[in-house]
């Protein structure tokens, strides 16, 4: 939103806005009239006039811009006419090129908000993808409360390779989907798209978890090699981490597939609790190519007031400007009485100011709470 924000501020300088920057260029087109009228006939300040619009061009729009320019040259042939040296060679130069200057400004202006218009345009439509691509979580699941933030690593984007999806069953129990697809771009969109449509598509009427994972591993699999020639090698690398989870809402406890994805996180009280499985499998892409069949369900306790957190390796992995990774276990104990929502908001603040604003890589969080039925 960054380049939004740019654009809002430099209309908000406009006449009749807030006109603060303003008062810059032309303060200094009044001093260097007052000061050139007043110094001796071999000081000449008019060539700073210039700098009107030159400054002027850095937040303001073209038309701003031009009567900035404008100004100036009225400046100086004001300086001219008082000092009666306004038909010498030398002052007819500095006004054409006090003209010239700025009309380049002017079109740098015309040009780069017509760059950022298309640019916003772009963005606008990349919004709508990702409102369809990466939709919210449910606030509310049967008993659990849900919260995701997904926060990109480079500013202008809005999506890249993590993921989470939920998804309520016909057996009272709520599903969720974290994962985070190799690569970055164009190909990890497109391959955490494939992750997201075969899981909303199934998620809802596959009996078991476990058949759900055989499901979303054979389409993964399918979908990025159905046009490979049976003559040709498999070298497709595209795969992704993942943890499925399937919640009941009236037994306490969670079941989760643990795809080569970092383990959720339990917190009860300040207590906190790595849900480590016993065998975490391949990644969702992996299984089948070596022959992974089945997929074995760990299930731990889930009480009322428990709160899980499901996360991407770009949380654990952010780095500060020393090289130490953030302390995500340590710091979630803190804000573990907080609602979700509040818990990602703070989450996201301590975050972004541990990496100092620059992400290295894509982090999803999905906070989760249990409440009473």
């Amino acid at each position: 939103m960054a380049l939004r924000a740019r654009l809002d501020l430099r209309r908000s300088w406009r006449p009749g806005h807030a006109p603060a920057l303003l008062v810059i260029p032309l303060v200094l087109i009044v001093t260097v009239c007052v000061v050139d009228v007043l110094a001796p006939p071999h000081i000449h300040l008019g060539p700073l006039l210039v700098a009107a619009p030159a400054l002027t061009v850095a937040f303001a729009g073209a038309r701003v811009t031009a009567l900035m320019g404008a100004l100036a040259v009225g400046a100086q042939m004001l300086i001219g006419a008082l000092r009666g040296v306004l038909a010498t060679a030398n002052v007819m130069a500095q006004i054409a090129a006090l003209i010239i200057v700025s009309f380049v400004c002017v079109t740098v202006c015309v040009v780069r908000d017509r760059s950022e218009r298309q640019l916003l345009r772009v963005r606008s439509v990349a919004a709508a993808a990702q409102s369809v691509l990466l939709q919210p979580l449910p606030t509310q699941a049967g008993p659990l409360r849900i919260a995701g933030l997904y926060i990109p690593a480079e500013e202008e984007a809005d999506l890249g390779g993590d993921l989470y999806a939920a998804a309520r069953t016909v057996h009272h129990s709520t599903r969720l989907l974290i994962g985070d697809v190799r690569g970055n771009g164009l190909a990890a969109i497109s391959n955490s798209a494939l992750l997201l449509g075969a899981f909303r598509a199934a998620a809802h009427r596959q009996a078991t978890l476990p058949r759900l994972a055989v499901h979303l591993d054979a389409a993964f699999r399918w979908d990025t090699s159905q046009w490979r020639s049976p003559t040709e090698q498999d070298t497709n690398e595209d795969f992704a981490t993942a943890i499925l989870l399937d919640i009941p809402d009236h037994e306490p406890v969670v079941h989760l597939i643990t795809c080569g994805h970092p383990p959720p996180l339990l917190l009860r009280g300040n207590h906190l609790t790595p849900l480590t499985a016993d065998a975490s499998h391949l990644p969702i892409g992996f299984g089948g190519a070596f022959g992974v069949a089945a997929y074995d369900v760990q299930t731990f306790p889930f009480e009322v007031g428990d709160l899980l957190l499901l996360y991407t390796d770009g949380v654990i992995e952010a780095r500060d400007n020393e090289g130490l990774f953030y302390p995500f276990a340590e710091r979630a104990p803190r804000w573990t009485k907080d609602d979700p929502d509040e818990l990602l908001r703070r989450l996201q603040d301590d975050l972004l100011l541990h990496v100092d604003g620059h992400l290295g890589d894509d982090a999803a969080v999905v906070a989760i709470r249990r409440l009473a039925v």
